[in-house]
């Protein structure tokens, strides 16, 4: 991409969404924080505690969301990088250029629809 204002379009979006996802770390890192320290008051044998696997459960998946929101952060950083290095918006994969459409739904995407079909090489 090499159109100045259309980068610049392209930056605050990429921000934005990067503010976005800060502020669901934040949140989710809190959660997680308040399910621990809840846990912390009662017993911590999960095997015979009769809310000791719903507590599991949901220390798992707000740490799986954690997990996925600080991976997007980090591929949200990576677009940013590559959109001041002059690659954003090109296949990592392949070296074509990635359809707008795709950019507008995944904004970090590093590959072209075709390369993201193929799967893992």
């Amino acid at each position: 991409m090499t159109d100045m204002p259309e980068n610049a379009a392209v930056e605050e979006r990429l921000a934005a969404e990067r503010a976005a996802t800060l502020t669901q770390i934040e949140a989710l890192t809190r959660d997680f924080q308040a399910i621990v320290d809840a846990n912390a008051l009662v017993a911590v044998d999960d095997e015979h505690d009769p809310d000791g696997s719903s507590t599991a459960f949901e220390r798992a998946h707000v740490s799986s969301l954690l997990t996925q929101a600080r991976t997007h952060l980090e591929s949200l950083d990576d677009a940013l990088t590559r959109l001041r290095d002059g690659h954003y918006g090109i296949c990592e994969r392949c070296g074509a250029t990635i359809p707008p459409e795709r950019l507008e739904v995944r904004p970090a995407s590093t590959l072209c629809v075709g390369c993201a079909g193929a799967g893992p090489r």
